[in-house]
């Protein structure tokens, strides 16, 4: 594998993310259960969150935002102040989240940084991405930083230039499907998918992935076997 540069995913790659997600959608969910069920209070989130994606792109305070009109949406604009403070809490407190790094992370960074040049590529929210990646004590080991609004097959080949590198010397390692690893199959370069065991819905992909550059494993550490 020709590789100069290995890129890593932050979110659900390197370190705890989507379950303290899934923790606060279940108490937002549970605050409005007076007005409809719980399941429901969860699709009308969602829905209100994909809308919302062209506005407020990803992170913590888009998700707050859309707490506020779902919660708004589904009371018919009757809810208490109490619930919208309650719900700005809750947003609050997952901003000041730990960083809980995942098995095997600094291992891997610390074997390869004497041997390619190391990136983060991930996309949210450009305040709270910094905050947590200065938090995990990881920031040494990374060449450059990079903080997308998405990662479509554009925004990589943009990064890539930036990097003065071919494609097909790029190798990028995350648990997205859709967005860590077909965009950069599609431009010639190298993927690593490393599944987590939750994933937001709108990250989802059903279909096989099949490409000469693709590999999957079970954990970060294994990643060194192909490296």
């Amino acid at each position: 594998m020709p590789v100069k540069v290995i890129a890593f995913d932050a979110d659900d790659t390197l370190w705890v993310n989507e379950p303290y997600f899934q923790e606060t959608e279940n108490k937002f969910c549970a605050l409005l259960e007076d007005y409809i069920p719980h399941h429901t209070v969860s699709q009308e989130l969602f829905k209100t969150e994909i809308a919302n994606l062209s506005l407020y792109g990803y992170g913590v305070k888009g998700f707050m935002l859309s707490m506020i009109e779902t919660a708004l949406t589904v009371s018919s604009k009757t809810i208490s102040l109490d619930v919208i403070e309650k719900t700005i809490a809750y947003g609050k407190e997952l901003l000041e989240k730990p960083i809980e790094l995942l098995d095997g992370v600094e291992h891997v960074l610390s074997s390869l940084t004497n041997k390619y040049r190391l990136v983060v590529a991930t996309k949210g929210d450009l305040l709270d991405q910094e905050r947590k990646l200065k938090k995990s004590g990881l920031e040494h080991y990374f060449h450059h930083i990079e903080i997308m609004s998405e990662k479509h097959t554009s925004d990589y080949s943009k990064l890539i230039k930036h990097l003065d590198i071919d494609p097909s010397e790029f190798l990028m390692i995350g648990n997205s499907l859709k967005s860590d690893i077909l965009p950069v199959l599609q431009l010639g370069g190298h993927a690593i998918h490393i599944p987590y065991h939750t994933t937001w819905a709108h990250e989802k992909v059903e279909n096989k992935v099949e490409h000469a550059n693709f590999k999957q494993v079970a954990g970060m550490a294994e990643i060194l076997a192909f490296v």
